[in-house]
């Protein structure tokens, strides 16, 4: 095989057809679009979402707005008022509630129990329940009696001091972790600092150096004036042109007689 025998596999590569060539070319006259109507004229194309005139799905469909906390428990809420005629050491429990129709039921799933402090707390009864409102626990403390927070959905007693505890050492760390991280930051920028500085007094100790330096050739061209102007002025003076007119030399004939 050379590379004039390389061709592609059979109808894998068909011509473009050409429309409107006449009648005997099977797409002449309309060319295929069929006769009048809004798809058979030039710029005529339908968006996918049209639905002929009618709101569409994508404008129908309502949108969901806004903020929802993914982290959101919702509780069956029982206020402390709803529970002042229960007897003194009675045992209160999310079931007992349920099956007495103080706590509202869910079509889908079972809710936990929150006790909320509306009204006058029951005297001398133990209430479990999955979470408690801080004027909830006033009320009940101040009325004699017990409030025992429970777990979802398991229903155990949760141990408040070792609750306290672990988020206490979980805060702790986080303190640590964020402290070491100040550190870290602290320390970079202490480096960066530190070469700026020691840049910065090596070109100061430069300049100093330079000004010594300056300093020193200007104090010995001083000396160096100094000794020339003593010299010049231990020295006698030189003979002047201007003194008076120099003695006239004998000419030959008088030194002759």
């Amino acid at each position: 095989m050379k590379l004039h025998d390389l061709q592609p596999a059979a109808g894998s590569h068909t011509p473009a057809r050409r429309v409107g060539r006449g009648h005997g070319s099977g797409k002449g006259k309309t060319a295929g679009r069929g006769t009048k109507g809004q798809k058979s004229r030039a710029g005529g194309s339908i968006p996918p979402w049209f639905e002929g005139g009618q709101t569409p799905i994508h404008i129908r469909t309502p949108k969901l707005h806004g903020f929802r906390n993914r982290g959101r428990v919702a509780y069956a809420a029982v206020n402390v008022g709803r529970l002042v005629e229960a007897e003194a050491g009675t045992l209160i429990t999310p079931d007992a509630l349920a099956h007495g129709g103080l706590v509202r039921r869910s079509k889908t799933r079972a809710l936990p129990v929150k006790i909320l402090g509306a009204g006058d707390a029951p005297k001398g009864v133990t209430i479990h329940a999955h979470a408690f409102s801080r004027s909830a626990l006033d009320k009940l403390a101040a009325a004699g009696s017990t409030a025992q927070r429970i777990s979802w959905p398991d229903g155990n007693p949760v141990d408040e001091a070792a609750e306290a505890q672990a988020q206490a050492e979980a805060a702790a760390a986080a303190e640590t972790r964020q402290q070491a991280r100040g550190k870290r930051r602290s320390k970079r920028k202490g480096q960066g600092t530190g070469a700026g500085a020691g840049a910065a007094s090596a070109a100061a100790a430069d300049d100093a150096a330079a000004d010594d330096a300056t300093d020193d050739s200007a104090t010995d061209g001083t000396h160096a004036t100094e000794a020339s102007s003593g010299a010049a002025a231990d020295s006698p003076p030189a003979a002047s042109d201007d003194d008076g007119p120099e003695p006239e030399e004998a000419d030959g004939e008088g030194a002759t007689a």
